[in-house]
């Protein structure tokens, strides 16, 4: 599905609510809720810590209790988790924010500070206005709120006259190497010459690279010369969710599917993840299906989880295990945002074995864009996608 349906709106402007009702209240459909009186969560509240954020797409925490926010204009946030205030960083790169474009997802270094490089994915133009998913870094200092000598380190060719689909999670795998998902930037030619499933470009896929840009020579392609060296899985849709397991270091993906049809993923090297010749989702508006079935392909790697058509589907966007110790009873759980359902999904998972779980904060009519656990506290850090919207944290009762 697309991640674009429309949120709730209510009469009242959200920042107005979150003000009347005062810091740590939550905004419902009906109107403010105390913390101890969130009716979305057993055993938990749902504090707001900022607010007024304008599309925030991606986070990430930073030493000295603070997170890194991204914001899909081009703003790049450092928000003091204790202070409960936000406040901008300067050096941030130049983005295309047409469509799904903008400023999009964020990763430190795992050596941070001592390495002390912050990764963006964005997306970017060429002289020509037309518009790529890239993946850059810049120096963060701890002690600074500036972005110094930021670098593109790679554009996913070709770059296009279009504004949606750019995938665009990335992550650290247990490897050391930078992932990053690419989109089929919205093409509708669904058959076996569509992008996705065309290995010549870079579009639909993961790519794997060195910290540094440069192409790893273990990558699976990089000896063949019909597929393209950055290319790690292909065959995607528009993944706009990833993490690493944290006990098994297995890359974990979220997908968009056409008319329902998510999907959530294993990445394995190489892999060809059937989009569109193989899918459980439909053509838009129909019942017409995309592909032939991936459990009756043997060419095409099967999600552990998807959503086949006429379910309604799972808009997903970000995801994270829970290794936290604030909720004992989440241990091992996948959370993934949902934004068109608004709502945060919640997973058992067992190997590859997957079950959904009662969702959390339904309630709200919050597209929930990313999910995080905090690596000091555990809790559970959610941001949502609104014109106003807020950060929330997740905190034992």
């Amino acid at each position: 599905m697309t991640d674009n349906t429309p949120g709730w709106h209510g009469p009242v402007d959200r920042r107005t609510l979150l003000r009347a009702c005062g810091v740590g209240a939550v905004v419902g459909l009906a109107g403010c809720y105390g913390p101890a009186e969130s009716p979305a969560i057993e055993g938990a509240t749902a504090e707001t810590i900022v607010d007024g954020l304008v599309h925030p797409w991606g986070m990430e925490f930073l030493p000295g209790n603070r997170a890194v926010v991204t914001e899909r204009d081009g703003a790049l946030l450092l928000v003091d988790l204790d202070a409960e205030s936000a406040e901008p960083i300067d050096g941030a790169p130049e983005v295309s924010t047409a469509g799904q474009g903008g400023l999009l997802d964020v990763a430190l270094h795992p050596d941070y500070p001592e390495s002390d490089w912050l990764y963006l994915t964005y997306a970017g133009s060429d002289e020509n206005g037309d518009t790529a998913t890239m993946v850059g870094r810049g120096r963060l200092d701890p002690d600074a709120e500036a972005l110094a000598e930021f670098e593109r380190l790679h554009a996913a060719e070709p770059f296009l006259d279009r504004s949606n689909h750019y995938g665009s999670r990335v992550v650290f795998g247990e490897d050391g190497a930078v992932y990053v998902t690419t989109g089929d930037r919205q093409f509708k030619d669904f058959g076996p010459e569509h992008v996705s499933q065309d290995t010549t470009n870079e579009l639909g896929a993961t790519l794997r690279l060195d910290p540094d840009g440069s192409i790893p020579d273990d990558n699976p392609f990089v000896d063949d010369p019909n597929v393209r060296d950055a290319i790690f899985s292909y065959g995607h849709r528009n993944a706009q969710g990833m993490t690493v397991h944290p006990e098994t270091g297995e890359i974990w993906q979220s997908e968009h599917g056409e008319e329902d049809g998510d999907e959530l993923n294993i990445v394995e090297a190489g892999g060809n993840y059937g989009w569109p010749v193989a899918s459980y989702g439909c053509e838009y508006n129909t019942d017409e299906p995309v592909g032939d079935r991936p459990d009756e392909r043997e060419d095409v790697v099967e999600p552990v989880y998807y959503w086949e058509c006429g379910s309604g589907g799972f808009p997903p966007a970000g995801m994270t295990f829970y290794d936290g110790e604030a909720f004992p009873d989440w241990q091992g759980n996948l959370f993934v945002g949902n934004l068109a359902g608004q709502y945060l999904g919640r997973f058992a998972v067992d190997g590859r074995d997957v079950r959904e779980l009662d969702p959390l904060l339904a309630d709200h009519g919050w597209r929930i864009r990313d999910v995080d656990v905090h690596p000091g506290t555990g809790h559970l850090y959610v941001l949502v996608d609104d014109g106003d919207a807020p950060l929330v944290r997740l905190v034992p009762d």
